[in-house]
């Protein structure tokens, strides 16, 4: 019997499973526009805008979540800086540390790219401003180092999940993966969904919806590897969460989304925009198990 079923659970509750969530969405959609900035099309420009609409939003909401579960919100800096001389805490061998660091960086690149986004529509009276989008060069470097702490902010969590000492979070090496392409996943159904019927969008919808349909078979193949790897400890895991994994993750949220899109021509227009939609519940779902498990066995 594994020695973490005797350890105390942290208590994380509803913020931190919408902290994952929501942050998964922030990492998810940046680097999603970065992809379209660099490797798109120019009609597909105003489909990367959306995506850096929603990141840095997300970003500082996902920041909220995060400060506000501390319980003493108001000394949140204490992960960042030392209180007597104010210098960087910095710790290399610490998921969390890294993660708060990633996080706050993070949150810059998104807002100069949610500015340089809003100068780009217009919406902003600083031409200048739209040097923070690729193509140009300042641009360029801003997509690419968000895009680098967009991938890490993406799937640090379930890094983080597994250096913790609770049953099954620490006892598979496939948490960090699950996390990195749920959030791909999600992320891509919400800016298809959201740019649906937007002029000039539909061709880069439709390759993120192609996107969706490949992510979701690979999180199909990883969920199933992670449920092997936690060995004996998987027959608790499915005894005590297994109608909510199977049902509402695997059902609802990724074998029906995937034959809604391979039958879209006979259910007609709905099929794609419902399989976004479930597929956002079940990338929810799937954090509120992973979260709620681990710490109720």
């Amino acid at each position: 019997m594994s020695s973490t079923l005797f350890t105390a659970p942290p208590e994380w509750r509803w913020l931190v499973i919408l902290y994952l969530f929501v942050g998964g969405l922030a990492g998810g959609c940046y680097f999603l526009a970065v992809l379209i900035d660099f490797f798109g099309r120019p009609a597909d420009r105003p489909l990367a805008r959306l995506a850096y609409y929603v990141a840095f939003p997300a970003t500082i909401v996902s920041a909220m979540l995060l400060t506000f579960d501390l319980g003493k919100p108001l000394r949140f800096w204490h992960m960042l800086f030392q209180s007597e001389r104010w210098l960087p805490v910095v710790k290399p061998w610490s998921p969390m540390s890294l993660g708060s660091w990633a996080l706050f960086a993070f949150g810059l690149f998104t807002l100069l790219s949610f500015v340089g986004a809003l100068a780009d529509s217009g919406r902003l009276p600083w031409p200048a401003l739209r040097s923070l989008r690729p193509p140009h060069v300042v641009g360029a470097i801003v997509a690419a180092g968000g895009g680098g702490l967009a991938f890490l902010v993406a799937g640090y969590t379930g890094v983080l999940l597994s250096v913790t000492n609770r049953p099954i979070w620490s006892d598979t090496n496939l948490l960090g993966l699950m996390f990195l392409l749920s959030a791909a996943s999600t992320s891509a159904a919400l800016l298809a969904l959201l740019g649906r019927g937007r002029r000039g969008s539909q061709s880069g919808v439709h390759a993120l919806e192609r996107l969706d349909t490949w992510v979701i078979v690979l999180e199909i193949v990883v969920l199933g590897a992670l449920v092997v790897s936690l060995g004996s400890l998987a027959r608790l895991w499915l005894n005590a969460w297994g109608v909510l994994l199977i049902v509402g993750v695997v059902g609802l949220g990724m074998v029906l989304p995937l034959l809604l899109k391979w039958q879209s021509r006979i259910i007609g227009r709905f099929g794609a925009p419902a399989a976004a939609v479930l597929v956002l519940v079940g990338g929810f779902l799937l954090r509120v198990v992973i979260v709620l498990s681990a710490q109720g066995v």
